[in-house]
């Protein structure tokens, strides 16, 4: 079998909550997890923001970096993303200037501008008439302004100047392509859930890129649902509850990870398959030979600079060991 062409590997988690688990159990598998990652020599580790989620616990998510940064040595840690619609522009560079004087060169800032929930938990977040997505690229300047001293400015964010992580612009659609090629910053593209989406927007990033002080050519990074296990049978199994669990957010009853068992046997309506087959199929589910295939085609459709796998499974030793398969893919 042959390896995977010579590009970064990362991790994109959203600490999944499993059935009959805890929250607890979800952040110390992620610990776990970012350990295993950073020995199997996977380039960064991010953590995603999203709240009101039964089956995720990484809403907390600039704790959590904290927490995998001191869990890890080598491995870059950062967001995937922090929405930055939910926060004050100052708060978010007072906490990765922070993290960065902490962890000097390994963190990394990933900013979004969709909610990472649904439109009432928005509200809860940003209270009555608070920010909002549309002065989203002002947003992103005044933050970014905000890790260097400015004294004509008279706020100032003490612990961000001279602590600038990497920032990356993080997006699923047209928009967000555009205005990170227009700023000069990397860009990482949702594809894992837009890949329709994902031709367009990476090829929009590239014909508008101007050259920064952070970035001389393009850097796309796409995000890609993996579950690799022994066998095509076995990693269709796993990857069951997965597609549950989003069927029944989108019904408005979101729930923890189901069990591969309970989703093998739950009676799907042909409307219920034919939603997963257009929402999953972007996924890349089997065999070492058949993820090797689909990862192998998706760099050569994007000629992407790296890819981070998310993987959502029900059983934490299954994650570890689908990235496992992943990461052997290069050898």
């Amino acid at each position: 079998m042959s390896s995977l062409p010579d590009v970064p590997l990362s991790v994109l988690d959203l600490s999944p909550v499993s059935e009959g688990r805890g929250v607890g159990d979800a952040l110390r598998s992620t610990l776990d997890l970012a350990r295993h990652a950073e020995r199997l020599g996977y380039h960064r580790y991010w953590l995603a923001e999203h709240h009101n989620m039964p089956g995720i616990a990484s809403s907390a998510t600039v704790v959590m970096i904290g927490h995998v940064a001191d869990a890890t040595e080598t491995i870059r840690v950062g967001s995937g993303g922090i929405m930055l619609p939910n926060h004050a522009p100052l708060v978010v560079a007072e906490q990765f200037g922070t993290l960065e004087a902490f962890h000097p060169g390994r963190i990394d800032l990933g900013i979004g501008r969709a909610p990472g929930t649904d439109q009432r938990t928005a509200l809860a977040l940003r209270g009555p008439g608070g920010l909002s997505a549309e002065n989203f690229p002002e947003q992103l300047l005044e933050l970014n302004d905000y890790f260097e001293h400015d004294p004509a400015r008279g706020v100032n964010a003490v612990t961000a100047e001279g602590n600038k992580p990497s920032v990356w612009l993080l997006g699923s659609s047209g928009f967000s392509a555009q205005l990170a090629g227009r700023l000069g910053l990397p860009f990482s593209f949702a594809h894992h859930f837009a890949a329709e989406n994902t031709l367009p927007a990476v090829q929009l990033y590239r014909e508008n890129f101007r050259p920064s002080e952070v970035l001389a050519e393009p850097y796309v990074m796409l995000g890609v649902s993996v579950v690799a296990a022994e066998t095509d049978e076995r990693a269709q199994f796993l990857a069951g509850p997965s597609g549950l669990t989003f069927l029944s957010l989108r019904r408005g009853r979101p729930i923890a990870l189901p069990t591969p068992e309970e989703a093998a046997e739950y009676p799907y309506t042909e409307m219920d398959r034919a939603f997963l087959a257009e929402r999953f199929g972007s996924g890349i589910i089997g065999s070492p030979e058949t993820v090797r295939k689909g990862l192998e085609q998706l760099l050569a459709d994007t000629a992407a600079d790296e890819l981070m796998v998310t993987t959502m499974v029900h059983g934490h030793a299954d994650r570890v060991r689908s990235y496992e398969i992943v990461a052997e893919l290069k050898n």
